[in-house]
């Protein structure tokens, strides 16, 4: 019988250029993540944020200079726009509340800006120590919860080739915050848990038409696990593209039109959304798919059918 494998698109045959675009993607970021490093919030490293409004016709440099005037002489300043009026965001490495609400009033009258012009918020160490170990917590606890329900649902293998998969979406992601010097913020380290969610249901989805179709397939074509594995993805390829369709739809809203909170959040979960879309049919199944082949019974299969893959079997003669 003759199926429509044909028609399929051969995902798992450029393979290796799937893998490579990946490994040149994570070596970039990590390159990026060692030359030029995460900027941490002040939720993370402490410090306070100076959140000026309404500043009219003040420069940039006007701004730095009040700053260094009042002390803030480390302080990082970007320009910000609030309901359409211009503003500056200032973050400084200033951990005592007197101090920083001192140095805030001074630049607002050297500015002459009014008290409703601007809001000090700051943060102690040891608050952003806390935060970093929650973080640090909150991945470890998701990584080893993803290991244990995929090996029982499924098989080890697809467990680490599921982690291979999320940590290819976080590192790239991070890579991104990296060259560009994105701050990172408590909304973002949520985006990332929530990332790994994504990426986890694209991947179990796929895994799961492979597990059954490894068990089930018997049309006479679908004989290796590089074939079922391809037949599995086309099967399930055009829900995934939907769901990402939909769920992306109010992330670029709220990139589009949202404050500041929910932009960092958006950014970091349009670009892990992305990820986590591609790495499913790109990273893991592939990976498990070359590792599965590797069984001996897989491997059997292979020896036998791989020259024949994307094409019937031979019929034998007589029939």
């Amino acid at each position: 019988m003759r199926s429509h494998f044909s028609h399929e698109i051969p995902f798992i045959s450029n393979r290796k250029v799937f893998l490579t675009v990946s490994a040149v993607l994570v070596i970039v970021s990590l390159v990026g993540l060692v030359a030029r490093g995460l900027v941490f919030g002040i939720e993370f490293l402490g410090g306070t944020e100076m959140d000026f409004r309404d500043t009219g016709s003040i420069t940039l440099e006007q701004m730095r200079g009040a700053l260094t005037d009042a002390g803030e002489t480390n302080a990082t300043v970007q320009t910000t726009t609030t309901e359409g009026e211009p503003g500056f965001l200032v973050r400084s490495d200033t951990t005592d509340p007197t101090t920083a609400n001192a140095h805030s009033q001074q630049v607002a009258q050297a500015l002459g800006l009014t008290t409703d012009n601007y809001t000090v918020t700051t943060i102690g160490p040891d608050w952003g120590a806390d935060t970093v170990r929650s973080s640090v917590l909150a991945f470890c606890v998701a990584i080893a919860v993803i290991i244990a329900y995929v090996s029982i649902r499924y098989e080890f293998k697809m467990s680490i080739t599921a982690v291979i998969a999320l940590l290819h979406d976080l590192v790239i992601t991070l890579g991104v915050y990296a060259w560009f010097q994105i701050t990172i913020s408590p909304n973002v380290i949520a985006a990332l848990l929530t990332i790994m969610g994504y990426s986890l249901y694209d991947t179990v989805v796929e895994f799961n038409r492979m597990n059954e179709n490894a068990k089930q397939l018997r049309d006479g074509v679908h004989h290796t696990y590089f074939q079922i594995c391809n037949f599995s993805i086309n099967e399930v390829i055009v829900r995934t593209i939907n769901t990402t369709i939909v769920t992306l739809v109010p992330v670029i809203a709220m990139l589009l039109i949202g404050g500041s909170t929910l932009k960092d959040f958006a950014f970091a979960i349009l670009i892990g959304e992305l990820l986590g879309t591609y790495s499913s049919f790109a990273v893991a199944s592939p990976l498990l798919a070359i590792w599965k082949t590797r069984e001996p019974k897989w491997k059997k299969l292979e020896d036998r059918y791989g020259e024949h893959a994307g094409a019937p079997a031979p019929v034998p003669d007589g029939e």
